[in-house]
């Protein structure tokens, strides 16, 4: 949110500690992407180097667990070394968890880490999100965004993107579909080998279909078509539209998203969802709440001036007459 000042986080000391290999465990590896290119190439990088940097580990009763360094802890067991030098913390799970966004302050996690990470202190943890707010230094909006992603997208999606198959990026965008569409459309990515802004707008096109049967035979027909590879982007056309263009679609969008959000609140309680999910939807509409208020003073706002306008031209008009 603009105008909040993100709360830097305090990284407590640790011992430094040669490990075993095999003691080493890898419970937040779920949290963190490591593709299988990023993997060999720091296999490569332990093989000419050896180990640079320390992991960061938590002690678990006897065992410890991996905070950061899942990529060279896997690429050390693809190598067979069996000892690692890893700086262990003496602290609980969540504050462990809250390392981990520490660390990654400056480097920065993708969005869908950061939502992993929110989602288990929320789920698993069973924190609130104020206090996870608290907790990572963020505003409440953020992790109220933060988690309203990962619950919106595919499982299947985030498993592409565990495998490296579609970028990080690419995935939040595709999380603007319905769940059915998400999948389908990613794995049109997929195949084409399309740029995160040509994602961009093929979701686009996709949500200005008239409901999922045309998003959905839309889909189907360009998997099986090859992607034009001299088209910059999805629809040309979209390239030299003007502003007017734009508004008109954005309109169009927001009345049909409009429409099937309120059908929906309107046919399902939030206290129907549970108590979780339903204070995940509070937190979204809330939110909502002021830029729907603050759209609809801009829409009273121009719209006067254009009936200003027009009143003004038929005047002109009659007085020449």
């Amino acid at each position: 949110m603009r105008g909040v000042k993100k709360t830097t986080i305090r990284i407590p000391e640790g011992q430094e500690q040669v490990l075993g290999v095999a003691a080493l465990g890898e419970r937040f590896a779920r949290l963190r992407l490591c593709e299988p290119a990023a993997v060999a190439g720091m296999k490569r990088a332990l093989s000419t180097h050896g180990q640079l940097t320390a992991l960061t580990a938590f002690r678990d009763g006897d065992a410890a667990e991996v905070v950061d360094g899942f990529k060279r802890l896997q690429a050390a067991r693809a190598l067979g070394w069996t000892e690692l030098r890893a700086v262990v913390l003496d602290m609980s799970e969540v504050d462990a968890k809250v390392v981990l966004a520490a660390l990654h302050d400056r480097r920065g996690l993708s969005e869908l880490e950061e939502g992993w990470l929110v989602r288990s202190l929320y789920r698993d943890d069973g924190l609130s999100q104020p206090v996870i707010a608290q907790r990572l230094g963020r505003h409440k909006s953020w992790v109220c965004r933060r988690l309203m992603l990962v619950e919106a997208l595919e499982p299947a999606v985030q498993a592409d993107v565990r495998l490296g198959l579609i970028a990080p990026r690419a995935a939040v965008v595709v999380s603007q579909l319905p769940r059915g569409n998400q999948h389908p459309a990613a794995s049109v990515i997929i195949r084409h080998g399309l740029t995160v802004r040509q994602a961009e707008l093929w979701v686009a096109e996709l949500l200005e279909c008239g409901d999922d049967a045309e998003r959905t035979t839309r889909i189907a027909r360009r998997m099986d078509a090859a992607w034009p590879s001299s088209e910059p982007a999805v629809r040309p056309t979209r390239a030299v539209r003007n502003e007017a263009d734009w508004m008109a679609a954005d309109i169009r969008t927001l009345s049909c998203v409009g429409a099937r959000l309120q059908a929906r609140l309107l046919a399902t309680p939030l206290v129907a969802l549970g108590p979780p999910a339903a204070e995940l939807v509070a937190e979204g509409l809330v939110a909502l709440a002021p830029v729907l208020r603050a759209l609809e003073r801009t829409i009273a706002s121009v719209t006067r001036e254009v009936t200003r306008e027009v009143t003004r031209e038929v005047t002109r008009e009659e007085v020449a007459a």
